[in-house]
């Protein structure tokens, strides 16, 4: 009974975020072809110039990364929330018990083992494992140095909140049938700080340049397995349910400050930018005849 509960919550979380994605627009660097904005370089000679000015490759991010700023408040604030139902004893904490009580009275030797391999993927080695092969993978298929501080910051980052919050707020772990090891005190979830995190960055580095149905298939995955992740800690009687939820926030919290650091270098937004300079700079007359006070027709898309 609790292994279709754990898959289910996966199965739940992964198609509200599908939803959700699929409502926002997705903003990808224009799909213009090194040709066609050399052509249009050299056809007005002042776009170069322009978009020198006007556009920054490092920090032409558009919408996308206001996204990961709100959702870095809204997480931060979702966190303090739940740590203050904990100290008041008011809200989701009267779950807690409920849910350890529940997985210990429904536990059985095969969902135990299940929920113990499900959970390995927010362990360190299944984090560190999975997020070296993917980055290791991805480099060679679209190469940038920007992926390995990007996939250390995200995964080493994570390990030093969770771990420093743990002893500051030093929340005792359930005692009623604890099914696996642990370490530590219980706020956040250290497995589901790691696996939202990781995940998260995962599912970012490996659909750069694909279609925005593969974008938001890849999301969903990683959310839905964030949150299994999670609740198998809490089946397993070693966390509460607040703390596996302050952890799927802090991870997810701390990937969209990742991404805003490195959304410029990993997303290419700047890109076209980048190619025309470098049109601009193989073709000295054009960067010569630029005249910046000259209507321009030529368009940018944020």
């Amino acid at each position: 009974m609790i292994l279709p509960i754990v898959l289910g919550t996966g199965v739940v979380v992964a198609g509200l975020v599908a939803l959700l994605a699929r409502r926002w627009p997705a903003i990808e660097a224009p799909r213009v072809s090194g040709e066609k904005i050399a052509e249009e370089v050299i056809q007005h000679p002042g776009l170069a110039h322009h978009l020198r000015r006007h556009f920054d490759p490092r920090t032409e991010t558009g919408i996308s990364l206001t996204i990961a700023a709100g959702f870095v408040v809204a997480a931060a604030v979702g966190i303090g929330i739940l740590l203050a139902m904990i100290r008041t004893k008011f809200g989701l904490q009267s779950v807690d018990a409920k849910l350890a009580r529940f997985g210990a009275d429904h536990a059985t030797s095969f969902s135990t083992d299940m929920l113990r391999n499900l959970s390995e993927l927010g362990g360190t080695r299944g984090v560190i494992l999975v997020a070296a092969v993917v980055t290791l993978i991805e480099y060679k298929r679209r190469p940038t140095r920007a992926l390995f501080l990007f996939m250390v910051l995200v995964v080493g980052g994570q390990f030093a909140l969770s771990n420093g919050i743990k002893l500051l707020v030093e929340r005792a772990r359930p005692d009623i049938s604890r099914l696996t090891g642990y370490a530590g005190t219980s706020f956040p979830s250290g497995h589901s700080t790691a696996s939202a995190a990781m995940l998260a960055a995962v599912a970012l580095i490996v659909t750069r340049g694909r279609s925005k149905q593969t974008k938001v298939a890849v999301a969903a995955v990683a959310a839905g397995l964030a949150a299994v992740v999670a609740a198998t800690r809490v089946f397993l009687g070693v966390h509460w349910f607040t703390d596996v939820l302050a952890g799927l926030l802090l991870g997810w919290g701390w990937f969209a400050i990742c991404s805003i650091a490195f959304g410029g270098r990993l997303l290419t937004f700047g890109l076209p930018v980048a190619a025309a300079e470098g049109v601009a700079e193989m073709i000295p007359e054009v960067e010569n005849a630029a005249e910046p006070s000259r209507p321009l027709r030529a368009t940018h898309q944020r």
